[in-house]
């Protein structure tokens, strides 16, 4: 495995939008969650580790900055991917990018790994840890 940054490119549709004409801001958490899916769908050893170790991608915090609206017809691409990666928890990066290469949201999300026998955060250790080390990546890497 190796630093990876997933790109999702997707249209707005009239169902994404609120009274005001413009994307909602709970589907924006929608569009990073494909963006989530993606990367794993790109990643599916990364997955089967997870549950070989009985563990499970859990989001316990999203902080999203929203710089500027998407509209009807608009199309995005939705960037993700790993961070940092602690000994308790990892950070997750979105952001959400207009064809005309203006920056619509970018979103920081913490997560950790969850014990699925104890029901309980874990540590980021052993051959799981090496796994997400090695597809983490810079900042720089979302740059547009």
């Amino acid at each position: 495995m190796s630093a990876s940054l997933s790109r999702v490119h997707l249209r707005v549709r009239g169902y994404h939008l609120d009274g005001y004409g413009h994307v909602n801001n709970a589907r924006y958490l929608e569009f990073m969650e494909e963006g989530r899916w993606d990367f794993f769908d790109q990643h599916p050893e990364m997955i089967k580790e997870l549950h070989q170790a009985g563990r499970a991608f859990v989001v316990v915090n999203l902080n999203i900055d929203y710089l500027a609206a998407a509209r009807q017809g608009d199309d995005l691409e939705v960037m993700t991917g790993i961070i940092d990666v602690g000994e308790r928890s990892g950070l997750c990066h979105h952001r959400i990018v207009r064809k005309d290469g203006a920056v619509i949201a970018r979103a920081d999300l913490t997560f950790v790994l969850l014990d699925m026998r104890a029901n309980k955060a874990a540590a980021i250790e052993g051959e799981v840890r090496e796994a997400l080390a090695a597809l983490t990546l810079g900042k720089e890497a979302f740059s547009v």
